[in-house]
């Protein structure tokens, strides 16, 4: 019955999140910290008249004082070695009819809150995994995590780690990058770049230097939808990065493709995976143009200049990591998305995304709205994106919805 585990007692009615199965439990909902807790240790979460609700990890440095892992307090097993295995062979058993060894290589393994393990992500590219800890709970069992992964995939020898950022310094945790395990007598093969296939499209994963745990894994699937509308159309992939829109869309046959980005080693990664697709500039794709630049003023030079695209997709990094800064976030959309619309030649389409989970979808398009109409374009929605399947959003817990994206079109 877990009775020795240490004792989180909330306020008085301040136990409705749980009751709706939320997994978090902030500071203003504690009215006493549980005694002799040590950062990551199990608690029990009982409301103010001593009622158990449920087993948390506890984390007193963060906001978010409790992370749930199970609603039912008399589980015996949660943050066993047993839990964490089991737990992860879930996930990993949901992403089956996602995941495909020839030709959708990349997956999500685990993604927090919907998985049932709140603060820990772990991607899956080729044979190689990569962890994301992002909670003092995960933190403390590091390598119960590795020896699990491990156990549950034969054909993986490595497993590295990725725990970096904002999240990790609000836990207050270190960050780590590098290898966290690897399968005994694999021969020291350790490789930091990967090749994976999504949608048919061959890029290369840093899993050192590359964004979040090497890649925008949560995108592929939209790359080949936006992609799909290409076809002889003149594209701006604005905020690039490696070049998973340009690519699907030169693939589908565009007959230009402008990629920009503000890094340097982001255009050079894109011009190494056009070499892996075999897209030669002009001669079996449509022409390419890679330009280095910040993408607020490049967009307001092409308007200057009056140059105009069949396609603009706009990807920008995440604007608003927090509630307060959601104001601010919101006007860098509209700018973007104004300058976006004025770029477009009659008929022409915007592929417009926001990762800020902090800005929910009809916000955004609230905002994208509100861009057309300074533009003076008249638009409309043709289509929507969200995250892929392997990136799902527990029902009680929607902040897991970040990713959202509009298709428009203008008259």
């Amino acid at each position: 019955m877990n009775d020795d585990l240490p004792t989180l007692r909330l306020k008085p009615g301040r136990e409705g999140s749980v009751a709706r199965r939320h997994p978090w439990i902030f500071s203003g909902a504690v009215a006493n910290e549980p005694q002799g807790a040590s950062p990551g240790d199990l608690v029990c979460v009982v409301s103010a008249s001593g009622e158990r609700l449920a087993l948390a990890f506890w984390s007193p440095s963060s906001q978010i004082r409790a992370r749930i892992l199970s609603f039912d307090p008399g589980e015996s097993r949660v943050g066993s070695f047993d839990w964490i295995a089991a737990k992860i062979g879930g996930a990993w058993a949901r992403r089956a009819t996602v995941w495909n060894r020839a030709s959708h290589n990349a997956v999500r393994v685990v993604h927090g809150e919907a998985d049932g393990m709140p603060g820990l992500v772990i991607d899956r590219y080729a044979g190689t995994l990569c962890a994301q800890i992002l909670s003092c709970g995960f933190e403390r069992r590091r390598t119960d995590i590795a020896t699990a992964l491990l156990d549950l995939m034969p054909d993986v020898s490595v497993v590295w780690e990725r725990s970096e950022g904002k999240a990790r310094a609000r836990e207050g945790l270190p960050d780590r990058c590098g290898l966290l395990a690897e399968r005994p007598g694999c021969g020291g093969d350790r490789p930091d770049t990967v090749l994976v296939n999504l949608n048919g499209i061959v890029s290369a994963v840093n899993l050192g230097t590359g964004q979040k745990t090497g890649s925008y894994l949560d995108q592929a699937g939209n790359h080949a939808r936006v992609g799909s509308f290409a076809k002889s159309l003149d594209v701006l992939d604005a905020f690039c990065y490696d070049g998973g829109f340009a690519l699907a869309c030169l693939k589908a046959g565009a007959a230009s493709v402008t990629a920009l980005d503000a890094s340097s080693c982001a255009l050079e990664a894109f011009r190494a995976n056009l070499e892996r697709n075999g897209l030669e500039p002009g001669r079996t794709c449509g022409d390419v143009e890679c330009i280095e630049g910040d993408a607020f003023d490049t967009l307001r030079r092409f308007r200057d200049s009056r140059r105009s695209f069949d396609l603009v997709v706009l990807d920008p990094p995440k604007l608003a990591d927090a509630k307060v800064k959601v104001e601010k976030a919101c006007r860098a959309y509209k700018d973007l998305n104004r300058l976006a619309f004025k770029l477009l030649r009659p008929g022409g389409l915007l592929a417009t995304f926001s990762c800020s989970g902090a800005v929910d979808p009809a916000l955004f398009a609230t905002v994208v709205g509100e861009a057309s109409v300074e533009a003076g374009r008249t638009a409309r929605v043709i289509d929507r994106f969200n995250q892929p399947p392997d990136h799902p959003v527990s029902l009680t817990c929607p902040e897991g919805l970040y990713l959202k994206g509009l298709l428009c079109q203008v008259d």
